[in-house]
């Protein structure tokens, strides 16, 4: 009897060049939050170079768990993982928070680990209850994970450093719009593999650029070691406040959220469905990743959403590419010198990209809503109401100065306090009080219908 597509072992070079695809579709993404958590925290380019270099290793051991599993870890799908973009707010709040930015880094390795730990423990839980998070909680969420970040790239835009005198000149407005340009272009007028991997070329094309401005820095390449190794707490022994463990928390449980919907998605693009106990091992192998991760300086591990697109585009469906992909990864970090071309590129160039990147994770959540049953006003209140609650800090960063400064780590994070409202307004007006026959047609799912919202 033939394997199913997913077990299928493809010709060694079709493996490695499938496998070197799926990293390029997931690097940028895979680099961003170290980069921009690194530059937050106000590391060198030695230690922001380490950091990068530690999120790529993790990601690739993460993808190992996913892929290839062991016991009842792993979906064993074409599953590729690596940092989650939905810890960066939190992550960066907790640097704000701390009055010692070298405590910040062991701060957030510590509120990873427990919530990683209480996510393994709760995944076989969690895979329960996929019907609390519909599209319309989802949705909301990843939207405000991208529009929380925009402003992230729009600082890159302007320059490195708020102080210097060249913030927001021309030269560094100019350097980032045309990388946006270069990632457009490409995108439009390109296809297959080179079209796939449209951000990675535009931040190299834009680094380029920017030589004769004397923008790109290569002395972090120069002195960087070809083989290095991750060194287990390199930035000091975890510690373990309560406020960013809550607030971990709660990125955890929107990863896991992200995580289910993927399992769901490609589970249907593989043709083989993701049922509970799938759903349950693909998040005992997300959430122990991600405990695992600060061990060696990574941060929360979640799946890549674009990886998925890939798989449905290409048709190529064998789990143990994406292995040989995440294989790619740890090789990656284990080279700093490769790790250290990241820290290369201009801010201005990683604006530029960062707008479709960003925004891209924003469009994601778009259309997530679009099949979120809106023409129900509950719905559209749940939205409207999530929405608002998360972009505060971003519009109104002072709005909680009188909160304690604990309960700010929380607040401050528009993904944390937009989640939290999504669910709980989901389950105020499409839970609560509902008959058996508003149960029946709110989820269809049972019925082997496609997931929607309550309404």
């Amino acid at each position: 009897m033939a394997a199913h597509p997913v077990d299928e072992k493809l010709p060694a070079l079709k493996m490695a060049t499938s496998g070197l695809q799926h990293v390029a579709a997931m690097y940028a993404g895979v680099v961003a939050p170290p980069l921009i958590v690194g530059a937050a925290v106000g590391l060198s380019a030695t230690d922001l170079t380490f950091l990068t270099g530690a999120c790529l290793f993790t990601a690739g051991l993460a993808t190992f768990l996913q892929t290839l599993g062991f016991w009842k870890i792993g979906a064993r799908l074409p599953f590729v993982n690596g940092v989650t973009f939905a810890g960066v707010a939190p992550m960066t709040a907790i640097v704000a928070s701390a009055k010692d930015k070298s405590d910040a880094l062991p701060m957030i390795f510590g509120a990873v680990i427990v919530a990683g730990l209480l996510g393994f423990l709760a995944a076989p839980f969690f895979s329960k209850a996929v019907r609390f998070f519909p599209p319309v909680v989802t949705g909301s969420v990843i939207t405000l994970i991208g529009v929380s970040l925009l402003p992230v790239a729009f600082g890159w835009a302007q320059g490195p450093n708020p102080a210097a005198h060249d913030y927001g000149s021309t030269t560094n407005l100019t350097l980032a719009g045309c990388t946006l340009l270069i990632v457009l272009l490409l995108r439009r007028f390109t296809r297959g593999f080179v079209k796939q991997i449209a951000v990675l070329l535009g931040l190299i094309l834009g680094s380029l650029l920017a030589i004769p401005f004397g923008a790109t820095d290569f002395s972090p390449v120069a002195h960087a070691d070809v083989i290095g190794f991750p060194t287990p707490f390199h930035f000091g022994a975890p510690t373990f406040h309560i406020a960013a463990i809550l607030s971990m928390c709660v990125v955890m449980v929107v990863s896991m959220t992200e995580s289910t919907a993927d399992m769901l998605a490609l589970g249907e693009i593989v043709e083989r469905p993701a049922d509970e106990r799938t759903i349950a091992a693909g998040l005992r192998a997300d959430t122990l990743g991600s405990a695992l991760s600060p061990l060696f300086n990574g941060f929360m591990c979640s799946a890549f959403a674009q990886n998925i697109g890939l798989v449905a585009m290409t048709r190529i469906r064998s789990r143990f590419v994406v292995a040989v992909g995440g294989g790619f990864l740890v090789l990656m970090g284990l080279c700093p010198m490769a790790a250290s071309l990241i820290a290369a590129v201009p801010r201005p160039v990683l604006g530029g990209a960062g707008v479709v990147l960003f925004g891209s994770v924003a469009a994601s959540g778009i259309q997530t809503l679009v099949r979120a049953g809106l023409e129900k006003d509950n719905n559209v209140l749940i939205v409207a109401v999530s929405l608002a609650v998360g972009i505060i800090p971003i519009t109104a960063p002072a709005f909680y100065h009188a909160f304690p400064e604990t309960a700010r780590i929380v607040l401050d994070s528009g993904i944390s306090t937009g989640c939290v409202t999504a669910v709980l307004l989901n389950l105020v007006f499409n839970h609560l009080g509902r008959s058996k026959e508003a149960e029946d047609v709110t989820h269809p799912m049972e019925a082997g219908q496609e997931l929607t919202p309550a309404h």
